[in-house]
């Protein structure tokens, strides 16, 4: 017989939350463009070190809230915190940002480009050439440093802007939809890139239409469909807003022991496939055995995210979200 578990579901341990210190802490924000509703009472909580995706599809107001939050663009009701400070100005020098709009001087060499970035940020520009140079060494573009920017590829160039918005060594980055544009490759190295950030103590916060990413990074997360944000919370909370699916094989094909199983149990293949119950696993394991069901094989599958975003934010919300997924690849 093999039995395998895989995740436990977990609760929410909003104590263990409560407890870590906020880099960015936002109450009913709402943002309204020429009497149109973008962003509606969004409350986003980010503890300090980590890594926190704000997912939902294009349009959903993403940009919208990340501008709020930085005060680029100002709330028409609620409020913000962000590193302790109500007036994000007050701490701009201990953030970066790359907006979704890329953009550097295209004669500019690379390592002149980062300083020149360091430089707005109060980096004086011969320690920002000798940092910029390090940057494009340390993440693989050494050769490239000496290079102006309309001589670099699609993705070398955006990596290059991305580590502009790290020269000054910021404890605070936001990423607005940081993996658009670039390939499998350069995505790869950029989620490598935001785990060393966090690893250092850096929070990270990014915006994305792409479930993959936020579920292998993010420890957090804001979904946001609509301008509204009906979850904010940990990754394994949201996932576990569905039940886990049992996958059971058993020897017997018949008897007492059926009875047992849940009222959704489906037949399909060798196997029976049903939704975890809410007792648990260990009830219907002993009636399974009891029952002399011979059981061959057990798993229990934990639901993904985006089956999560589904039930969360709609179909519609997911529709919009697969589509836009396809036409990144």
């Amino acid at each position: 017989m093999k039995i395998e578990l895989g995740e436990s579901p977990l609760s929410d341990n909003v104590g263990v939350q409560a407890s870590r210190p906020l880099a960015i802490e936002a109450h009913g924000l709402v943002k309204r463009f020429d009497g149109t509703l973008a962003v509606d009472g969004v409350d986003i909580a980010v503890p300090e070190g980590s890594i926190y995706g704000i997912l939902g599809p294009n349009g959903a107001g993403k940009t919208t809230t990340l501008r709020m939050l930085l005060g680029i663009i100002d709330p028409d009701e609620g409020t913000r915190r962000i590193l302790g400070h109500e007036r994000p100005h007050d701490v701009a020098r201990l953030i970066g940002y790359l907006p979704e709009e890329r953009g550097l001087y295209p004669s500019m060499k690379a390592y002149e480009a980062i300083a020149f970035m360091g430089a707005l940020r109060g980096v004086p520009l011969k320690e920002g050439r000798e940092r910029g140079r390090e940057l494009l060494e340390n993440h693989g573009l050494g050769f490239a440093a000496e290079r102006q920017i309309r001589q670099l590829s699609k993705g070398m160039a955006q990596t290059v802007q991305l580590l502009g918005t790290l020269v000054h060594k910021p404890k605070l980055v936001v990423f607005d939809e940081p993996f658009s544009g670039l390939d499998a490759l350069n995505q790869g190295k950029l989620e490598k890139m935001i785990r060393g950030l966090a690893a250092e103590g850096t929070t990270v916060i990014f915006s994305t239409h792409v479930i993959a990413h936020a579920e292998r990074l993010c420890e957090q997360i804001a979904i946001i469909a609509g301008g509204k944000v009906p979850f904010a919370g940990r990754v394994d909370v949201a996932r576990d807003r569905i039940p886990a699916q049992v996958r059971l094989e058993t020897h017997s094909t018949d008897g007492p022991w059926r009875a047992a199983l849940p009222a959704d149990a489906r037949r399909e293949g060798d196997y029976w496939l049903f939704s975890l119950p809410e007792s648990g696993i260990e009830p219907l394991l002993r009636a399974l055995i009891e029952g002399e069901a011979g059981i061959l094989s057990l798993s229990i599958e934990r639901a993904g995210l985006h089956d999560a975003f589904v039930a969360i934010a709609g179909e519609a919300a997911a529709r919009a979200l697969d589509g836009e997924e396809e036409t990144a690849r």
